[in-house]
């Protein structure tokens, strides 16, 4: 499958250092590369967004607290682990 992609001229310029470096072997190399890390840090940030409404669904069944009850009841653990 031949597609055709058009680079602002300081990506061809970074896609051609890329090349000439030896890290790859041509712009086409460069571009599949970029496009396999955009895809990682897509599922990424779905899988971040899905931890997100989980913890508010969670939130929504088990109630939340304050930062004031979040604070006390660390420093009773603290407390207790010093002793």
């Amino acid at each position: 499958m031949a597609t055709n992609v058009h680079l602002t001229p300081e990506l061809e310029k970074f896609a051609r250092k890329c090349v000439k470096s030896g890290a790859y072997n041509n712009v086409s190399e460069v571009v599949r590369s970029a496009l396999r890390l955009l895809q990682e840090a897509e599922k990424r940030k779905r899988q971040f967004m899905k931890t997100l409404q989980d913890a508010e669904a969670e939130a929504d069944r088990a109630g939340t607290f304050t930062v004031e009850q979040v604070a006390s009841e660390a420093d009773r653990i603290i407390a207790a682990a010093r002793r």
